[in-house]
């Protein structure tokens, strides 16, 4: 597996009132707010800084709202880019041969990305990812 660059950093928030007064608010963050979930991709240092609602990230990853009980509350997610849709799929097979469970494989999301999530031992949601706008395709 080959990591390019950090494409994502996003701080998984339960309470999004909270997070929008914390990173707008008070940090002054030019952010998008895109049905609850804010976004920059203008933001020095990173390509893609967020917001993510605790709801959106279990939409993400398990397909509901809820976030499984049984599963520790990750605090933030970041994902890793790749160059291409295929490595990502060889990554999310690489990463279960060593032993890491997937919670969901390579997939292509509406927006175009493709992405694998998994959970680190700290509690992180991770990403593998393809994001064709990143790479100028």
């Amino acid at each position: 597996m080959q990591i390019e660059f950090i494409s994502s950093v996003a701080i998984i928030s339960q309470d999004p009132a909270t997070g929008r007064k914390l990173f707008v608010d008070e940090l002054g963050l030019s952010l998008q707010d895109d049905g609850g979930y804010l976004h920059s991709e203008q933001i020095g240092g990173t390509r893609h800084f967020g917001v993510w609602p605790l709801s959106h990230a279990a939409e993400a990853c398990f397909g509901s709202p809820e976030w499984p009980s049984n599963r520790p509350i990750p605090q933030a997610s970041i994902e890793f880019e790749v160059g291409s849709p295929e490595q990502v799929t060889q990554a999310a097979a690489e990463l279960q041969v060593h032993g890491y469970a997937l919670l969901h494989g390579a997939r292509q999301e509406p927006w175009g990305q493709t992405v694998a999530r998994f959970v680190s031992h700290e509690g992180a949601i991770l990403g593998i990812s393809y994001a064709p706008w990143m790479h100028g395709d």
